[in-house]
């Protein structure tokens, strides 16, 4: 299957999918076959796992979906299995009030294992924008990874850029929860 033919989004609408995209390290698993198909050796290498923990979160990915075999090869009588996403981005669900979003929550653990010497940017800004404003400004953040997203080479080092824009809970609606 070339890259040409792999679906844009896959939308997450199960329990099953969800929990599965909801271990870090399957998290971490996806983000080894984001670019590239590898085999349960290679994602065990490159995660740092024992090829049976590899195998048991591979298998739960692939029961959900959200990874597929993409070509085999029989190596010593063999069959070693390429692994790769089912699509090129996932959706989540909504998480609903109150509910952290599991991307950030994954995002986050992958920043604070990134190495501490490395090259990082991380802001925060608070605005106060019109509707129209933050729509914009989140169509203007989407088209800027979808940029970046194509210019993409896979013999580069891997690159995580995450972005949030959401309107926080009202100092109003904060106290009364504390209440």
């Amino acid at each position: 299957m070339s890259a040409d033919d792999v679906p844009e989004a896959f939308h997450v609408t199960t329990d099953d999918q969800l929990r599965a995209v909801s271990n870090l390290t399957r998290h971490r698993i996806m983000a080894v076959l984001r670019f590239e198909p590898a085999t349960i050796t290679q994602i065990a290498e490159r995660v740092g796992l024992a090829k049976g923990s590899s195998s048991y979160h591979v298998r739960l990915l692939e029961r959900a979906g959200l990874v597929k075999v993409v070509r085999t090869r029989k190596v010593r009588g063999v069959t070693e299995r390429y692994y790769a996403m089912a699509a090129r981005s996932i959706v989540l669900p909504d998480p609903g009030e109150g509910g952290p979003d599991v991307l950030m929550r994954h995002a986050v653990a992958d920043l604070e294992a990134a190495p501490a010497d490395g090259e990082r940017h991380v802001r925060m800004a608070h605005l106060r924008l019109t509707d129209e404003q933050f729509a914009e400004l989140g169509a203007r953040l989407q088209a800027l990874a979808d940029e970046y997203r194509e210019l993409s080479d896979p013999s580069l080092p891997d690159t995580s850029l995450v972005f949030a824009l959401f309107h926080p809970a009202s100092r109003k609606q904060a106290e009364g929860d504390a209440e």
